[in-house]
């Protein structure tokens, strides 16, 4: 039997439904968002949930305001709601006859066409939550966590869960094969499932690194704005990351590309047929790896912040900026016990001038570094920035 986990985002969840009538939570596919919703039923009251991948709950949503007015008083859950982008709409009417709180929740795997129905059919009826795969604060509490684990497994409870490796890499093959077979013809996107799964493998190879939409195109045979709106589709389903380079008043030059960065560690590993960890231990990727575990840790644990970073033509960097709240936050990664940083570093510091700087490595407890640079571990690092 699976364990079940907390999830940060049940606080958020019930502050939302108590402030709109309707909400959706957004993530990728097998991330936990059924899961979460049933994990909170019983704060939920009288409580309908529908699949819309179950054909005989989509069946029940053929006369959708019927169904909505003879359940007025329950809270209804409608899960895949992407699949049936006009009940929008009817929602939209259901609301404003009855705009009681926390009526409707609305679980979805895609994030493009979904937020741009809701946003433009629901505005102001609608709070909107993203739902990652498990975060390291989430699991680090738990008695038998082990980083390592984590770090290579990923957070897809169902990979990080699994009773054995063994069984996390087929959960995780499974999950690949059935993203780029059917989940992306079901949302309509015009992509070849080996087309996709080429590009998913060659992101991973070029984790962390800069894109070059170009040089991706021209190993796949297609132009550099299809690898750009392929880029926009993994986005959108919650596979990738793109982090924007930060932009300040210095006359030193600055790249300008995004870095790109495959958002869970652990199908990272997958497309790279990495094994078990010993195995990542001797992969060029190690430190990529370990530094998109970082970033996506930071980037999904912080609300009302913006991410970017920093590097100059000449190679200065940081792998990333967080500014939050007038603060700016300068973060390196290195996946070392005992971290060095080079002197771009310093550099890129002296450039920036941020608030805070940490070098984030598996270490166990923090220390400083010197000129107010402290070295800490992951789950300290989410501890001195949130």
């Amino acid at each position: 039997m699976q364990k079940l986990i907390d999830r940060k985002a049940q606080s958020l969840v019930k502050q939302n439904l108590e402030t709109f009538p309707a909400v959706v939570i957004l993530g990728s596919r097998q991330c936990g968002k059924s899961t979460l919703i049933r994990m909170m039923a019983n704060q939920l009251g009288d409580f309908l949930y529908l699949d819309l991948q179950n054909r005989d709950d989509w069946a029940k949503l053929n006369e959708p305001s019927l169904l909505f007015q003879n359940n007025a008083e329950r809270t209804i859950c409608l899960d895949e709601i992407q699949l049936r982008p006009e009940l929008f709409s009817v929602l939209r009417s259901e609301i404003d006859r009855d705009r009681r709180h926390g009526r409707f929740i609305l679980l979805g795997s895609a994030s493009q066409s979904l937020i741009k129905n809701a946003s433009e059919t629901l505005a102001g009826r609608i709070g909107i939550i993203d739902l990652t795969p498990f975060l390291v604060t989430e699991v680090a509490s738990l008695t038998d966590f082990d980083l390592k684990r984590f770090w290579w497994r990923g957070g897809y409870p169902d990979s990080y869960n699994a009773t054995s490796d063994e069984s996390s890499v087929l959960w995780r093959e499974n999950f690949i094969r059935t993203y780029v077979e059917r989940d992306i013809p079901l949302l309509g996107y015009q992509i070849t499932s080996m087309q996709m799964l080429r590009l998913m493998t060659m992101l991973a190879h070029s984790q962390g690194q800069l894109l070059n939409a170009s040089k991706l195109g021209e190993s796949l045979g297609v132009t550099h704005p299809t690898i750009r709106r392929h880029i926009d589709i993994l986005e959108q389903t919650y596979l990738v990351r793109t982090l924007q380079p930060y932009f300040t008043n210095t006359k030193k030059r600055l790249v300008k590309s995004p870095k790109v960065y495959l958002r869970d560690s652990g199908l990272l590993h997958q497309l790279l047929s990495i094994r078990n960890f010993n195995e990542l231990l001797g992969q060029p990727i190690f430190g990529a790896s370990w530094e998109g575990l970082v970033v996506e840790n930071v980037c999904a644990s912080l609300r009302n912040a913006t991410f970017s970073f920093y590097r100059t033509a000449t190679g200065d960097e940081i792998d990333l900026i967080v500014e939050k709240a007038d603060k700016t936050i300068a973060i390196e990664c290195k996946a070392s016990t005992a971290p060095n940083v080079t002197q771009g570093f310093w550099k890129s510091l002296d450039d920036i001038h941020p608030d805070k700087a940490y070098v984030v490595a598996p270490v166990e407890t923090s220390f400083d570094l010197k000129n107010g640079v402290k070295v800490c571990n992951l789950i300290e690092l989410l501890d001195f920035i949130i």
